[in-house]
């Protein structure tokens, strides 16, 4: 029989990539969801609802492998102190249940396999190229990744296999990051954010969704891995190449930085700063980035 792989985040942009990249592997998936949802041939849907504490015990019970994505988005809205609690326990919450049920039962898995992110580095600019073995900041995201980190710790704690997945700004058509930005730069009003000269750790959806699949199939792998194109994109890089390919020349003024402070408070750090990335232990596991030049993977996600 198949093996079974569960995901949590199944629905959203990542996981509906993800799942049929797993199906056409011959994986069948379950996906965790908090609404009523009809099953298919390829895909089976269990009930969960975190505010009640609430998974369905036979989704991990009848899973082989579990890839964790869920989590409220980190520029949805503004970060008020609920709202930084929501993006941190929905982050961690899945795994600290997940953990329950599985040494309840004394259930194993062949992986777990959670997403995390190079926000783990913290939201700052400079010149240093972040590797797995550098210390995690202390503030909102180094901090939220450092938990949502720590919780995987606890299912690796059971004998389990984990790997966590450090991911930056994901790169896909009318999806994620540019279904955000595209309306403004579709009509010719794409702009720089702050200075420009903020990293823009990014990858392709279709090279993020290998990577998980690697994950699931390696498994020497373990641990923490940067997920993201080991280069020197930045906002203005990053901005002016969209700008050229939907047909003309960034001609606003940069966006003041003390205006995006003003206007989106804390959460503007996520998008003023920003580190890179180095993807050289993941390559050494023999991954190999079908995207690596940001010119050819936005074009991709225009087309």
């Amino acid at each position: 029989m198949a093996k079974n792989i569960l995901l949590t985040g199944g629905t959203g942009f990542i996981g509906k990539n993800l799942t049929d990249l797993l199906i056409e592997n011959g994986f069948s998936v379950s996906i965790l969801s908090r609404s009523d949802r009809k099953n298919s041939a390829a895909v089976t849907y269990y009930k969960w609802d975190l505010t009640r504490d609430y998974i369905d015990e036979e989704a991990i019970l009848n899973a082989d492998y579990i890839i964790h994505l869920a989590g409220e988005g980190i520029v949805e809205k503004r970060w008020t102190e609920k709202r930084k609690k929501d993006i941190l326990e929905s982050r961690t919450k899945p795994v600290d249940l997940i953990f329950s049920i599985l040494e309840k039962h004394n259930k194993t898995l062949d992986a777990f396999v959670s997403a995390s992110a190079v926000g783990i580095y913290g939201a700052i600019t400079n010149d240093t190229i972040c590797t797995e073995n550098d210390a995690p900041a202390n503030d909102f995201l180094g901090i939220t990744c450092q938990e949502w980190e720590k919780a995987v710790d606890k299912i690796n704690s059971l004998g389990i296999r984990t790997v966590k997945v450090r991911t930056g700004i994901v790169l896909g058509k009318d999806e994620g990051f540019l279904k955000k930005i595209m309306p403004s730069f579709k009509l010719g009003f794409g702009a720089i954010l702050g200075t420009g000269k903020q990293y823009v750790p990014w990858i392709h959806i279709d090279d993020l969704c290998q990577i998980y699949l690697k994950a699931i199939q390696d498994d020497q792998m373990s641990g923490a891995y940067n997920s993201c194109v080991t280069d020197d994109t930045t906002n203005e890089s990053l901005s002016r190449t969209l700008a050229n390919l939907l047909g003309y020349k960034i001609w606003l003024p940069k966006a003041p930085k003390f205006v995006l402070k003003i206007v989106l408070g804390e959460m503007s750090l996520a998008v003023l700063e920003g580190q890179r990335v180095s993807s050289e232990k993941l390559e050494k596991m023999g991954f190999k980035f079908e995207f690596t030049d940001l010119e050819s993977a936005l074009a991709s996600c225009l087309n």
